[in-house]
């Protein structure tokens, strides 16, 4: 492993993020991530809600969003919602990870990582599986361990023995839905990056960076994996570039950039892609520039300054993450863009001393955690709302 990706409590550092790196390779998101206790097993049922906030001159069909879940900061945290399952993680240390069907209220799995190990973001999960990640990345032995769990009958199974799947060998695992993509190392020590399927285990191989280069930051959307190829790490000729590669299959294509080599993330959908740049130098690693561009070859479109690490596809949308100030007062907003619209849209604003996590998606449901974090009682409400 080359960085460390560890889950920060929400109440310890409201707007510090999940992934912590000794390497210029890794940029923190400012917002607060879910952290890992053991959850409740009958978390409340669905509640139908308006906008938590609402903004003048926001543009029609801003979304209604539903309110998931509501739980003290120290509680437990939304990971994703699929339609038969929520997953939910604790504030334990090792992030006690709970699968449980969202009709019956039952607990089809409790994963608690051992001693030393520290559970991942996302979870990725369909019907019928669930595939959960930990890393020990202190000490002289860093190790990624991720299982399959059949939520079926709760049998569990360590993806290392399924030799058909090339190993994970870094933390970041993209997934939308029940296809998943990550990095693995090949024979040939290259890094490679592996897009695969949740229910079957069938795999292949995109593309791979001779070493000491790596593969890193891939974001799934319904037809395409982007992801960052970093060359030269560690060195003065350090380079990150953004590629994007169609699900179906075919070669991947490099995002243009604005600005050579400082590529940080983005996610491609009908051949548009939305991406951020931030230099491995900058001081504001929480913050980056985001750009636009409609099709391949197109011009491209500043969108300012984003979150860092927070670009994410859903259904017919790439969203991300804003962070204002007005009058001294600092929110966060939710907005996505889809090809077609002339500008982004607004879609939810935080109130005052509430932060938020990176947006994530599942059948075609995007999900926020907020923290509010103000004077009187502090909680965490996790938000849902479609997006076709």
């Amino acid at each position: 492993m080359r960085r460390r990706h560890l889950l920060v409590p929400v109440t310890a550092v409201a707007l510090l993020a999940a992934g912590c790196s000794g390497s210029p390779e890794s940029a923190p998101s400012p917002s607060p991530v879910p952290s890992s206790g053991t959850p409740s097993s009958t978390p409340p049922r669905d509640t139908p809600s308006r906008p938590p906030t609402s903004s003048p001159g926001t543009p029609p069909g801003k979304p209604v969003w539903t309110k998931i879940l509501r739980q003290p900061v120290d509680g437990q945290h939304i990971v994703t919602q699929q339609r038969k399952y929520v997953v939910t993680r604790g504030s334990d240390e090792a992030g006690t990870t709970t699968v449980t069907d969202r009709v019956s209220r039952k607990v089809v799995v409790r994963h608690a990582p051992p001693a030393g190990f520290v559970a991942q973001s996302p979870v990725v999960i369909d019907d019928r599986w669930a595939l959960i990640e930990e890393i020990r990345s202190d000490g002289p032995n860093p190790q990624i361990r991720v299982f399959r769990y059949d939520l079926s009958t709760g049998a569990k199974t360590d993806l290392a023995t399924q030799k058909a799947l090339p190993r994970i060998s870094e933390p970041e695992i993209g997934a939308y839905d029940g296809t998943f993509a990550y990095s693995s190392t090949d024979a040939r020590k290259r890094s490679c990056l592996v897009v695969a399927s949740l229910d079957t285990l069938v795999a292949r191989t995109v593309t791979c960076v001779a070493d000491p280069g790596y593969i890193a930051d891939p974001v799934v959307s319904a037809d395409s994996v982007t992801y960052s190829a970093i060359t030269a790490p560690q060195s003065a000729q350090r380079c990150k570039r953004l590629f994007t590669a169609p699900l179906a299959g075919g070669a991947a294509q490099p995002v243009v950039a604005s600005r050579n080599c400082i590529q940080w993330s983005g996610a491609t959908l009908r051949g548009a892609t939305v991406w951020s740049e931030i230099g491995a130098d900058d001081p504001d690693q929480y913050s980056s520039r985001a750009y636009v561009r409609d099709a391949p070859g197109g011009a491209a479109r500043s969108l300012g300054s984003i979150v860092t690490d927070t670009i994410v596809a859903c259904g017919n949308w790439i969203h991300w993450e804003v962070r204002t100030m007005t009058n001294g007062a600092e929110s966060y907003q939710l907005h996505r863009w889809q090809p077609g619209l002339a500008r982004p849209q607004v879609i939810y604003t935080t109130p005052p001393d509430t932060a938020i996590t990176a947006p994530v998606c599942q059948d075609n449901t995007l999900i926020v955690e907020a923290a509010h974090l103000g004077g009187g009682t502090k909680y965490t409400e996790a938000l849902a709302t479609g997006t076709t």
